[in-house]
This record gives C-alpha cells, structure tokens and sequence, in this order.
C-alpha cells in the first residue's frame, strides 16, 4: 500500500480511503490508529470519526493524512530541509543539521531570480523536503503553493555588513 493506493481507494469507493488506510496500519506501518496520530500529530478524534466510518475525510484532513504517510515511510537518509537563496548566500550552510537527536540533511536550492525561487520551492517539495528557507520576499509565495512549512530568512548580520562595505566605498 502506498499514498497513491490510499487516493485512489478515496477517489475509487465511499469508504475506499478507511480501507486503504486501515492497510497501511496495518501492513506498511504496522502501527495503531493511536500510535499513527501520536507520531503525526493528526487529530486523534478527526481520525477515529473518519475510520470508523463516522465521515468521509475533508480535502484537509485527507492532505495532512498524505502528507504525515510520506514522511513516516522516508527513510532516515532522505529526509531534508531545503534552502532557496542566492549562491553566494549558501556558501556557509552546514550539511546537516540535529533536529531531536536526528540527522537532518540540509539541500540547497541556488536560485537568480523570484520565478527560480517559486520554481525551486515546488522542486523541493516534490523532491521530498520537510521544510523549506527562503527569502522573506519569496516567502508569501511559496507558502500559499506548499504544503510543507516555509521559514523566513531575516538577514539582520548581514544588512549591517553590506551597510559597513557600500559605507567605505562612498
């Protein structure tokens, strides 16, 4: 079972996504409803109502279900946290980072303009990202088309360093 069976049993049958999701428990993740909504932090009691046949799962509720599948079936090694800024602005970006005793990869994404930054933001998503930085001008943007939390760079050092440089060259 896969994110894609889970939609087409949603797409395909009333009651197709209780039964798809039920599998996944059951066979992919071998965890409980309780221990799947402890992990994700979905809703425990959205999640019974719509398994237990209470409701059909909402457009939201459906995304959140998809998206906590994709990142509970990454394996250590693929999880990131993506960067979308100018070359130069990368040059000192760790590779990793320690997020709750976890090695998380840090991806850069080297953009030029703003449409290479919507662009590479949707990339990064689809390349499977946890989260994405990005320049506060871009930022309004990007988070209206993703799924995945957005966080503002705010380059407060560094205005005061080109400030210094732009100062002594006047």
């Amino acid at each position: 079972m896969t994110v894609d069976d889970l939609i087409t049993g949603m797409l395909r049958e009333e009651g197709g996504f209780q039964i798809a999701m039920r599998n996944i428990l059951d066979e992919e993740l071998k965890m409980s409803l309780n221990e799947f909504c402890h992990a994700t932090g979905l809703s425990q009691s959205t999640m019974y109502k719509v398994m237990e046949g209470g409701r059909e799962p909402n457009l939201r509720t459906a995304r959140q279900v998809i998206k906590a599948l994709r990142i509970l079936n990454k394996s250590e090694d693929s999880r990131f946290i993506a960067i979308i800024a100018a070359s130069t602005a990368l040059e000192n970006v760790p590779k990793s980072v320690m997020v709750n005793g976890h090695e998380i990869s840090v991806h850069e994404y080297p953009v030029a303009t703003l449409e290479d930054a919507i662009i590479a933001a949707v990339r990064a998503e689809r390349d499977g990202a946890l989260g994405l930085i990005c320049a506060p001008i871009v930022a309004p943007t990007v988070e209206k088309i993703l799924s995945i939390p957005v966080s503002r760079v705010i380059p407060t050092s560094s205005i005061g360093v080109a400030m210094e440089r732009l100062i002594q060259n006047l």
